[in-house]
Parts: structure tokens; sequence; C-alpha cells
């Protein structure tokens, strides 16, 4: 929940660098939450059939937008390129495939043009052995 915590007080921070574990940490997250909402809106009677979406489904994926597109592109940033290249996505199949691995393959060790390591001395991290 750290993690997911972290992506969200940076909202609008499109600076600097994400490692991998706060981008998928906030993925996962958001995964589990929308799974909840869809119940909570069948159960609220907000789930639209027709569209496959819900009232509470959405405006909470209209929340995280910002912070997902976000750490989307300091983890671009992670591995030395610009966040513009996040636009590859619209390029049907190998587009979402480049961003993959992108997203899979550790990002550079020592600062890079973008920032310091974030693995480098980071404050507050929860240890986990």
């Amino acid at each position: 929940m750290y993690w997911y915590l972290k992506v969200l007080k940076n909202y609008f921070n499109f600076q600097g660098r994400a490692r991998r574990k706060e981008y998928w940490m906030f993925v996962l997250f958001n995964i589990i939450i929308s799974i909840v909402l869809v119940f909570v809106d069948k159960a609220t009677g907000t789930y639209d059939e027709q569209y496959g979406a819900g009232l509470i489904g959405g405006l909470y994926a209209l929340a995280v937008l910002i912070p997902g597109i976000a750490v989307s592109v300091r983890r671009l940033h992670d591995r030395n390129k610009s966040g513009w290249w996040l636009l590859i996505g619209f390029v049907p199949l190998i587009g979402a495939i480049v961003l993959l691995v992108w997203f899979v393959i550790a990002g550079d060790q020592g600062s890079n043009r973008f920032g310091a390591d974030p693995k480098a001395g980071e404050e507050g991290a929860p240890v986990v052995a």
C-alpha cells in the first residue's frame, strides 16, 4: 500500500524516476480496487451492462488517470527514455509490447539524465527481508 500511496502523493509529478516496484504495485492495487468497485457498482445498481462499467468505477478510473500517466512517465525515465515514448502505446499491439518490455526491465543503475537512482537511499520505504 506504501507504493500505491506514494504514486498518489506524486499526483502531477512527471519529473524524476520510478522504480519497477512502485509502478507494478500501483498497477496491482488499481486492478484489485477496480475489481472490488465492479462488485460495489453491481450491488448499488450503478453498473451498466451495456457499457460494461459503473459510476463508482468510472469515477475511480478518472481519479487515477493522471497519477497512472505520471508513474508511467517516471518509469520510462528510469530506463533513460523520454516520457513521450508513452505515446508508442497507440501503435496497435507492437506499442503495448514495447512498453511492457520497458516497464519490466530494470532501470539504469546510478544517475541518468532524469535524476538519481530511485533504489539508492530511498527514505521511508518499507524494508522487506
